[in-house]
């Protein structure tokens, strides 16, 4: 048979052609490799007496970043599985046979993909990168000897050993016979002897991405200080989550790490993503990485606990990963950086951060926290590094890759401190621990972890194991903090009511509801308003594809109760569910007697209209949404009327009506009930490009940016549509493929604004030269002069800046060294015969002019334009 599929998971299919030799993972979303093992698809084997594995050599990427809330393109693992556990980078194995693996897709999509691995394999890639963060030359230095010990000597480009395929709508050939084209987007037909069949990488509406492993459902109770096990295995373990902890301290929540399915993890014990106050990072490998997507879709921005080093480490590969710039980082997580090797103080935790040896930026985390006579103390060694292995890299030759012995000693010295529990990584390899190297650690508990096998029984001899939702109390608590939450909640939606009314309100008892049980069904008329306190709730209307989640601090039954009406959407407990059951008539008394029943009505419709929006239906925090509703006001516009000033410093969502969005004469869309527009304004802070005109009389309701700033989830979407959308307006519509400039584009700076158009015409000579084969010559003239130019347009750009003295010069310098760098890169491969792809230099040129010109460079023009620089 010439090729066959088989469904793998949602979302991830195999495809293999035989007689070619060609195996096909499409679709890589987290944990896809544990999923492959699951079916059968990656095994062992001995090849040539060689033990390895078997699996997939080439990736099919989805076209979009993320899929219903969750990150779709994922592959450093199954890059890594290709190379070393298949042996195909790995010098003298069989499986080498100088071929590389290949990542095919759409050129934004394989460009993130090549940017994030490169960045997973190395994470900072110079001293000067290391420098930036805070660190002494002396220290960089000794830093980036050891990454190149780790690295054979040699940062290497992610093109070294892996190869792309840039899909379009025509055919594009892989291998011998072997072709693919996109059908539609993220459909694909794959064509070879004759034969034809489809893959289809979309997740229906209300579908996730499947977990590899069954967790079960365990119940919170948060103590004093205590550690919650949440992950033992590694990458490749298809039964446990990757290793991680939660810390509780004080009633607070904090994360270690934040590894693949995190979602689901946070789940089974009941936790909302709303309620996790922090998270400390060790380090950017993807079992310890992936998560952080996930995070970024809460409510609000979550605390962001590591070391200078480590973040800017993280930052760099999460903006390759979701194609943003590195400033973004902080837009969706709240900083807050530690100093390595120092106590740091954490709302009364303290955490000290030590650097561990790695090929990418690592801590190692010691916590404590003062009770009795002293501290109890707990520390987290994800990731470190086998003393054996690290002797091996001990050199005495100055400035040789490796470290001194004095270093070697340091890092000794730090993994044997003794603490009441401490948590290491025993993966082996050259990259993970050995148990062996405590076998004579004093601390009182030590647990193992970081693999995919059982522990040995030698192992067994040395430290301790822990299943997943297993606690370790280090200091009990004496409390109820879920009781203070519950009035914090309630707080929020009862905006001036007296204090004693919400404590009659919460005075009943907390009920607790078991994991899939239905909560309230379409259709009933509920007798009481339930306040979840801990767990999550899915919301359900499956007709109209309405699929969204309730997390603590939501209110269920609220608009039913208060309306006597039945309830529009079904309620169903996903995890162990804590709540107060607040009696129907006792609520809308309360409410009455403090005359907010018409304030809560309208609150009550407002959130219901906005629950249908794309934008809100995901689960917001109680906090977040009623600041939301309480900022948010209708306005009316007549047909006729053009929308403009103070109407579009705010969000804005089309109530009723139409009003279509225009750039010169050209119509963009049309916007109709639910869509929205200002996002540009009210949360991007750049000028707007387009303007707005009422078709038909429209009511909008408009919520102030102000208020929407650090809603991490809304900013992501926000992004997404926002980058989407005028992505659609650099394309000439008379020449398919050219970019256009418009006089919207201009920064009102008549020397950039005539250099960007220079630009523009040089990059479109390149594609029409490139589509119409032209002579290689023509190709490589074409790309040098956009290259000299550029350079001397950056050049002149930042002279103009540093004399008006603008604020984010060194910023803005940075994002001109990422462009120069990839021209230089492109020339170089062009003037080496290399094709220059049409698609890829499309993308590189549109992320270029959407992301730098009509973002960053308008920005500047507002600035030079107050300078009176025209």
């Amino acid at each position: 048979m010439g090729m066959h599929k088989i469904e793998v998971a949602r979302g991830i299919q195999w495809v293999e052609f035989p007689d070619v030799g060609l195996r096909i993972l499409c679709g890589c979303p987290a944990d896809a490799v544990k999923h492959l093992i699951k079916r059968g698809l990656i095994l062992p084997k001995q090849f040539k007496g060689v033990v390895c594995e078997t699996g997939p050599n080439a990736i099919l990427l989805s076209d979009v970043s993320q899929q219903n809330g969750e990150f779709a393109n994922l592959a450093e693992f199954p890059v890594l599985q290709m190379l070393y556990k298949q042996g195909l980078i790995v010098p003298g194995h069989p499986n080498n046979t100088g071929k590389k693996p290949l990542l095919i897709g759409s050129a934004e999509q394989v460009d993130s993909q090549m940017r994030y691995i490169y960045r997973g394999n190395y994470g900072l890639v110079s001293e000067a990168e290391m420098i930036e963060t805070g660190v002494s030359p002396a220290q960089a230095n000794d830093m980036m000897r050891i990454k190149l010990k780790f690295a054979f000597g040699h940062i290497r480009p992610t093109s070294d050993f892996l190869d792309t395929c840039v899909v379009g709508d025509d055919n594009v050939t892989i291998t011998e016979g072997v072709s693919v084209r996109r059908l539609e987007p993220n459909v694909f037909e794959f064509s070879h002897g004759g034969e034809t069949l489809t893959v289809d990488l979309n997740l229906r509406p209300g579908e996730i991405y499947e977990c590899a492993y069954p967790l079960g459902y365990r119940r919170f109770e948060p103590e004093y200080f205590a550690v919650i096990h949440t992950g033992e295995g590694d990458g490749w373990d298809v039964n446990r989550p990757c290793m991680s902890s939660i810390i509780t301290y004080q009633g607070r929540i904090y994360l270690i790490d934040a590894g693949p399915n995190i979602a689901n993890s946070l789940n089974a014990l009941g936790i909302g993503i709303d309620q996790v106050d922090g998270i400390f990072h060790t380090h950017a490998h993807d079992d310890h990485f992936a998560g952080l997507t996930t995070l970024m879709r809460a409510g609000r921005r979550i605390r962001y606990f590591t070391t200078p080093l480590v973040r800017a480490s993280v930052t760099k590969k999460l903006a390759a990963l979701m194609c943003v710039a590195e400033e973004e980082f902080a837009e969706f997580f709240d900083v807050r950086d530690l100093v390595a090797d120092k106590w740091n103080d954490v709302e009364g935790m303290e955490v000290m951060p030590v650097f561990s040896p790695h090929p990418v930026e690592t801590n190692i985390f010691v916590f404590r926290a003062l009770w009795a006579n002293g501290y109890r103390t707990y520390g987290h060694f994800a990731d470190i590094v086998a003393m054996d292995i690290l002797s091996g890299m001990v050199t005495e030759k100055p400035g040789a890759p490796g470290l001194d012995r004095a270093a070697f000693e340091r890092v000794r010295a730090s993994y044997q401190v003794k603490l009441d529990l401490k948590k290491v990584d025993v993966g082996g390899s050259m990259i993970h621990g050995n148990a062996n190297d405590f076998k004579n650690d004093e601390s009182a508990c030590i647990l193992l972890a970081h693999r995919a096998s059982d522990l040995t029984a030698a192992e067994k001899e040395i430290g301790s194991s822990a299943a997943f939702g297993t606690v370790d109390v280090l200091v009990a608590g004496q409390s109820e903090p879920m009781r203070h939450h519950a009035f914090a909640y309630l707080a929020t939606h009862l905006p001036g009511m007296p204090i004693h009314d919400i404590k009659l309100l919460l005075n009943h008892p907390m009920i607790e509801i078991n994991p899939g049980a239905l909560i309230l069904k379409e259709g009933e008329i509920p007798d009481a308003v339930l306040l979840l306190v801990s767990g999550r709730v899915e919301k359900i209307r499956a007709r109209d594809h309405v699929f969204g989640s309730q997390y603590a601090g939501s209110l269920i039954g609220i608009g039913p109760v208060l309306n006597s009406r039945p309830s529009h959407n079904t309620y169903r407990a996903s995890s162990f569910v804590r709540a107060i059951r607040m009696p129907a008539g006792l609520y809308s008394e309360v409410i009455k007697r403090n005359g907010l029943m018409e304030h809560m009505r309208r609150t009550a419709m407002l959130r219901a209209f906005l629950d249908k929006s794309s934008l809100f239906n995901e689960g917001l925090p109680a906090s977040a949404l009623a600041r939301i509703v309480e900022s948010a006001v209708e306005r009316q516009f007549a047909a006729g009327a053009s929308i403009v000033g103070a109407d579009r410093d705010a969000l804005n969502i089309v109530r009723s009506g139409k009003i279509e969005r225009m750039i010169g004469d050209k119509s963009l869309d049309i916007l109709d009930e639910h869509d929205f527009f200002g996002e540009e304004g009210a949360i991007f802070k750049v000028p707007y490009f387009s303007r707005l005109e009422v078709r038909e009389d429209a009511a909008v309701i408009q919520i102030p940016g102000d208020t929407l700033q650090h809603v991490p989830l809304l900013r992501w979407k926000l992004l997404d549509r926002y980058h989407h959308r005028i992505a659609r307006v650099v394309y000439d519509g008379e020449h398919a493929g050219a970019f256009v400039w418009r006089h919207a584009f201009a920064v009102n700076v008549a020397e950039i604004d005539q250099r960007h158009a220079q630009i523009i015409g040089m990059a479109n000579k390149i594609l029409e030269a490139d589509s119409n084969n032209a002579p290689r010559a023509i190709v490589t003239a074409h790309v040098d002069t956009l290259s000299e130019f550029a350079a001397e347009h950056f050049e002149s750009e930042a002279e103009l800046l540093h004399e008006h003295g603008y604020p984010l010069a060194h910023q803005h310098a940075k994002k001109h060294d990422e462009i120069a760098l990839q021209l230089s890169v492109m020339r170089q491969r062009v003037h080496l015969g290399e094709p220059l792809g049409v698609a890829s230099f499309r993308y590189f040129f549109e992320a270029w002019l959407v992301r730098h010109i009509l973002h960053d460079d308008r920005k500047v023009g507002e600035f030079l334009n107050s300078r009176s620089v025209r």
